[in-house]
């Protein structure tokens, strides 16, 4: 059963005016529309300002009267500002949710050659996201026949296969440029590639990148920004932040800025990594060590893009896309208080976990290649192993013992070392047996320690110590450092006796009080008891 053909479009006060018999002698883009034998068109939708009913009316009569088939329905529509890109297309959506598409039974054109240029483009977008059901329609003009001419342009890129290839060789560029030009073969890692290459060009969302220490994750966020600004979908920097280096005023000062006298020290204003990423990339690496108030203010910043710098009043705007690295487990850092939920749901979008070399180990001969053709190029010699130092490298690399606790990192420095050590150009099988006999033995050495360290936990957790600690966080304090896990006890046996958290500053930092290096050291206190999710109350309240 064939379609109905139903147009809508947009009244051209000037293209389409005329009144006078002397109309029909010029092209007018709308009543042309009616006049194409091959073009049947069973209704028109006209979109006009309600202050052009008599031109609309004018052009339904002579669209009637070229196509007497056709129905002309005139739909008036308020375009107080028809330059102004937000109000124009906010107009246009309400309009075509409001419209009760039939596309079992009918066939949508947009006219998208009258109205305002952002008027058009609007039309475009809403036919582009399938918000209106249809294709695009374009008439031209023709010196020598008065209906002009008509075109039909499908919007499905899928239908058109030389365009569809194009996009896809510029996708495996994407890809291919996300990897550093490495040709890896870790299936599980090529498919994570390919998805972070698709969302990178179609979505603005945070990113969460996970993953253990080492495996590239800043070198990921800036590959993805290269990637971004050479296809020009950021038109400003990337800004950078490890949060693990800042902490409470630092930290908010560093994000948010500051007004000249917000705090001590604060002796001229100074302009945030927020402000400084408008227009492109913020990358913010170990989001897990930033405070919960720094965690509060970032989350508004993400999604209204406003915050406030530090002793100002004025709301600064960042139009900023967020990358987040972490190798923490945020979801239980929820559960223990130390991350916000609200948070992790907003970074959570897009999340990607990096794996660890030793569970790529099919990758490792190409990221020796990479890591070889890199050094050349810093020394300005070609360096190169021998048939001999390549087998055998390959084989400690993927061995069992192989733990590559450092992942990328270490299998950089281990390349760097062979390179610089060799002579004439070529590493030898001595040089590898040499460089993996010293790594594996400080591997073993971690693993030791790792091993002291879960006995020397096993005792804390069966012995009396600690008790504040353990009464309050529970297993979460066999995961602190002894040295650390001691000091948290103590502050903690203070404020448990003390009246106020003032007065356990009083206690815990009387030196300070005679230099005066600090102005509140309750705030002090309160911030340090944060990065263990505790506080006055909750410490006062515990039993011990």
């Amino acid at each position: 059963m064939s379609k109905d053909t139903v147009v809508l479009g947009l009244l051209g006060p000037v293209l389409d005016q005329g009144t006078t018999a002397q109309r029909w002698q010029h092209w007018r883009p709308t009543v042309s529309i009616g006049q194409h034998e091959d073009l049947l068109v069973q209704r028109l939708e006209l979109i006009h300002q309600p202050d052009q009913l008599t031109l609309a009316s004018q052009v339904k009569a002579d669209f009637l009267q070229v196509s007497p088939q056709s129905t002309v329905r005139l739909n008036p529509l308020s375009f107080p500002k028809p330059w102004d890109f937000e109000s124009v297309y906010a107009t246009l959506l309400d309009f075509a949710k409001a419209y009760e598409f039939d596309p079992e039974r009918e066939e949508y054109l947009v006219h998208i050659t009258t109205g305002t240029h952002v008027m058009q483009i609007c039309l475009f977008l809403l036919v582009e996201s399938r918000i209106i059901p249809g294709k695009i329609l374009q008439t031209g003009k023709e010196l020598k026949d008065i209906s002009g001419n008509y075109s039909i342009i499908d919007l499905d890129l899928s239908a058109y296969d030389k365009l569809a290839e194009r996009f896809a060789t510029v996708n495996r560029a994407g890809i291919h440029r996300l990897k550093s030009g490495i040709p890896t073969r870790n299936v599980r890692y090529n498919r994570l590639i390919e998805q972070i290459a698709k969302v990178s060009t179609l979505s603005t969302d945070p990113l969460l990148i996970t993953g253990p220490s080492g495996v590239g994750k800043t070198r990921l966020a800036r590959l993805i920004y290269e990637w971004k600004k050479d296809n020009r979908m950021v038109s400003g920097s990337l800004v950078e932040l490890n949060c693990a280096t800042l902490q409470g005023l630092s930290a908010m000062s560093a994000l948010f800025g500051h007004v000249k006298g917000a705090y001590t020290g604060a002796v001229e204003s100074r302009a945030g990594l927020l402000t400084k990423a408008d227009g492109g990339l913020l990358f913010l690496d170990e989001i897990a060590e930033l405070g919960l108030d720094e965690q509060a203010m970032l989350l508004r910043a993400i999604e209204e893009h406003r915050f406030y710098p530090l002793g100002s009043d004025h709301e600064r705007h960042s139009d900023f896309q967020l990358i987040c690295g972490t190798n923490r487990d945020l979801p239980k850092l929820v559960e223990e208080g130390r991350f916000r939920e609200d948070l992790l749901f907003r970074i959570n979008l897009w999340p990607f976990e990096l794996m660890g070399l030793a569970e790529r180990p099919e990758d490792l001969e190409p990221n020796l290649d990479y890591e070889l053709d890199r050094l050349a190029v810093k020394l300005g010699k070609q360096i190169r192993l021998s048939k001999e130092a390549r087998e055998l490298f390959l084989r400690e690399a993927t061995a069992p013992d192989a733990l590559w606790p450092g992942n990328f990192r270490e299998l950089t420095a281990l390349v760097t070392r062979l390179t610089v050590l060799s002579e004439g150009g070529r590493i030898t099988a001595a040089a590898v047996k040499e460089e993996f006999a010293r790594l594996k033995a400080l591997w073993h050495k971690s693993a030791s320690e790792v091993r002291d360290q879960t006995k020397t936990t096993a005792g804390i957790k069966a012995s009396g110590d600690f008790p504040y600690s353990r009464a309050l966080l529970g297993e979460a304090a066999l995961k602190i450092d002894p040295f650390e896990l001691a000091q948290l006890d103590y502050v903690l046996g203070v404020i448990k006796s003390a009246p106020s958290l003032a007065a356990a500053g009083r206690t815990l930092f009387p030196h300070t009080l005679k230099t005066k290096k600090s102005s509140n050291d309750s705030d002090r206190l309160r911030k340090y008891l944060e990065r263990f999710g505790l506080d006055f109350k909750s410490i006062q309240r515990a039993d011990g």
